[in-house]
């Protein structure tokens, strides 16, 4: 007889939970007024060196619903909703990752920013649709730290010393808001999620989802109303003009 394959799900996947991502869609409709023309998507990151982030094939699976959910090139995906997955409180997962090989974030842009620069309000509703759908990934991340302080996991957001980390797409030099006449370069420790301050990086950093994307984080004064919506938020990268080599 000829040799027969038999190929087994992990036994300790990357997966999420389908009921608190559709918790987050929800809120994103709720306070859409934040970011008024601009869609949501869900994005898939890297957690470790050795991820392969191409050719990811995601599921919603339940107990009956198993429907694959289409992963575009930048490894953004929009979810259906799909009453029966709610009703047997489905994940959505890659099945053949493990669990810790990636993280998730929401993707929350309005149409015409120019190239290096995102806008605040946007930003923000990443925040709260993020905090409400899970989506952070590891209990001991440098987030988890500060979250557990509100039974509001939304209301987080709306601290101006918020640890929520963003990843920009490139590693960055520096990040400035700009509003108006208005101009302000993060501090450092604004930056790195907190490197520059943290003498037990060694062994915290594989345990933050920022593991392999370090030199891409920075953290944004949500709270801080005297920023508006439209607050531009400008990123200076590594290897763009004169920016110094990264250390």
């Amino acid at each position: 007889m000829p040799p027969v394959t038999v190929t087994a799900p992990l036994r300790d996947p990357v997966q999420k939970s389908y009921r608190k991502m559709i918790r987050g869609m929800d809120l994103f409709e709720r306070r859409h007024a934040l970011a008024p023309q601009a869609t949501l998507r869900f994005k898939l990151l890297p957690r470790k060196s050795t991820t392969d982030m191409r050719n990811i094939d995601l599921y919603i699976v339940g107990s009956t619903v198993d429907q694959q959910v289409p992963v575009a090139a930048d490894q953004t995906f929009t979810l259906p909703r799909i009453p029966k997955a709610l009703e047997e409180d489905a994940v959505v997962t890659p099945p053949a990752r493990k669990a810790q090989t990636m993280t998730w974030r929401t993707e929350i842009r309005s149409p015409g920013m120019p190239p290096g620069t995102r806008r605040l309000g946007d930003l923000r509703l990443e925040c709260l649709v993020g905090m409400e759908a899970d989506l952070v990934s590891g209990a001991n991340n440098l987030l988890a730290r500060f979250a557990h302080l509100f039974s509001d996991p939304v209301a987080y957001c709306g601290q101006k010393q918020s640890r929520y980390l963003f990843f920009a797409e490139r590693p960055v030099f520096s990040v400035t808001l700009v509003a108006g006449n208005r101009r302000e370069v993060l501090p450092v420790d604004r930056l790195y999620a907190e490197a520059s301050d943290d003498p037990g990086l060694k062994a915290t950093l594989p345990v933050c989802d920022c593991e392999v994307l370090l030199d891409r984080t920075y953290f944004l004064p949500l709270g801080d109303a005297s920023w508006p919506d439209d607050t531009r938020v400008e990123y200076e990268f590594m290897e763009d003009g004169d920016a110094p080599p990264a250390r």
